[in-house]
């Protein structure tokens, strides 16, 4: 694969417009600075949406078994404090 590939993308009117403010607004260099850009922020937004996703899979596992334990071990809870007369 080339590192420098050409290509040209046709957007419609109002998406255009939207890069040339983006592009204000951003400083950037070029219309593609732009596109690179938002193409990269999506790619992070969608691996953080997979691994939150990932995350509360994993939690609602766990989380049953979590609570048995609790229940097993609360009566050492209060284990070596002395009680009040």
């Amino acid at each position: 694969m080339k590192k420098n590939t050409k290509s040209s993308i046709t957007l419609p009117s109002k998406e255009y417009a939207l890069v040339l403010e983006l592009k204000k607004i951003l400083k950037a260099k070029s219309n593609v600075d732009v596109i690179r850009r938002g193409l990269l922020k999506l790619k992070e937004g969608s691996e953080r949406e997979s691994l939150r996703a990932q995350f509360s899979e994993a939690s609602q596992k766990v989380r049953k078994s979590t609570l048995d334990e609790l229940k097993l071990l609360d009566h050492l809870a209060s284990e070596g404090m002395k009680k009040k007369k």
